[in-house]
């Protein structure tokens, strides 16, 4: 049985517990968190997942990522006959293992059939002779062109359809992807053709900064459901995070505002418990106290004393917030909007 902290709110709104008793009750389930593993936890990930998904990104990829010269030989047809058959198989083996309570395994089948989509559409296009260039397949996960953009809207209706009849949250990780993709494509059309890196540079910082907050929308959404958000989440940060660290600047003052980007990261992620802020946001202060080290504090003795005191400091708040935690929580919490205040509870489950 899983135990959310809004269960116990509803607890103590029928008058079966206590305020008290569900505050010290949440405490206890706490501290058993922290020394224990419990059998019953919702985000437990054991060695079987592992396997799942281990597999399910071999096939996924071998149909993306790791996509070779040798398919060109089938021709347009050919690469849709053979498209078709992948499909069809991957859709009566999501069926297969939905019926036999296989969740995870019957998502993972399911997007491998949307990921077969761009394959399928680049065999059509190729197969009528509207294909432009002499571009293949394999370059889809590589460069950017404009002609992508049939592949990329095709995969998002594939995936709208097949999310909507299965709703399996790992659906939504080719649609964020493809999302990231039609983006930086689509805006290099715009521009005549501009694939320089400070254009993708830019639409990928903007592109993220999007997805993160349709991520957020949908988390509000479906905050008594399934974790629909957590693939837009990732690349929707990784997006954002990777265009802002790559990004050039002299300024002493643009670092600055890069380091506290990444603290509001690690703050955010810390209050709509995503650990995929916190971990980018922590990388990206690292950089920056790695660049004061090497560079504005170099062969300063004082400086390595200053960070070692600082870290000991914020473990000793560490401390004081984890005595703290459920008294200050309930503050903020207060006065959060509803629909936030329950996405935080939904998110705090035992």
């Amino acid at each position: 049985m899983n135990l959310s902290q809004k269960q116990l709110d509803d607890a103590v709104e029928q008058d079966i517990l206590t305020g008290q008793q569900a505050n010290e009750l949440w405490q206890f389930l706490l501290s058993q968190t922290h020394s224990t593993e419990p059998a019953s936890i919702s985000s437990r990930f054991d060695f079987t997942h592992v396997l799942y998904y281990f597999g399910g990104f071999i096939a996924i990829g071998a149909m993306t990522l790791f996509m070779e010269l040798g398919w060109e030989a089938f021709g347009g047809m050919g690469i849709v006959a053979l498209s078709v058959i992948y499909a069809v198989i991957g859709l009566w083996l999501t069926e297969l293992f939905k019926n036999k309570g296989y969740v995870i395994p019957a998502g993972i089948c399911a997007t491998f059939v949307v990921a077969l989509t761009p394959l399928a559409i680049y065999g059509l296009q190729q197969a009528f002779g509207i294909w432009p260039d002499d571009t293949v397949y394999r370059d889809y996960h590589r460069y950017i062109k404009w002609h992508w953009l049939y592949m990329e809207l095709g995969t998002l209706v594939v995936g709208a359809v097949i999310a909507w009849k299965y709703k399996y949250p790992f659906l939504m990780m080719p649609i964020a992807i493809t999302l990231w993709y039609l983006t930086m494509d689509l805006t290099a059309m715009l521009n005549g053709g501009d694939y320089s890196w400070e254009l993708r540079r830019i639409v990928s910082l903007y592109t993220g900064l999007l997805m993160v907050i349709l991520a957020f929308w949908i988390d509000i959404r479906s905050r008594y459901k399934a974790d629909y958000a957590f693939w837009i989440y990732l690349f929707g940060i990784l997006a954002f995070w990777l265009a802002l660290t790559s990004m050039d600047s002299d300024s002493e003052w643009s670092k600055l505002v890069y380091f506290c980007i990444n603290i509001a990261m690690i703050i955010i992620g810390a209050i709509l418990v995503r650990r995929v802020f916190v971990v980018f946001g922590a990388i990206g202060s690292f950089i920056y106290i790695e660049y004061l080290a090497s560079s504005m504090f170099k062969d300063s003795w004082l400086f390595p004393i200053s960070l070692t005191i600082i870290g000991l400091g914020i473990i000793y708040l560490g401390i004081l917030w984890q005595k703290h935690e459920q008294r200050i929580s309930n503050k903020i919490r207060r006065i959060l909007p509803t629909p936030l205040r329950e996405l935080i509870s939904s998110r705090n489950v035992f």
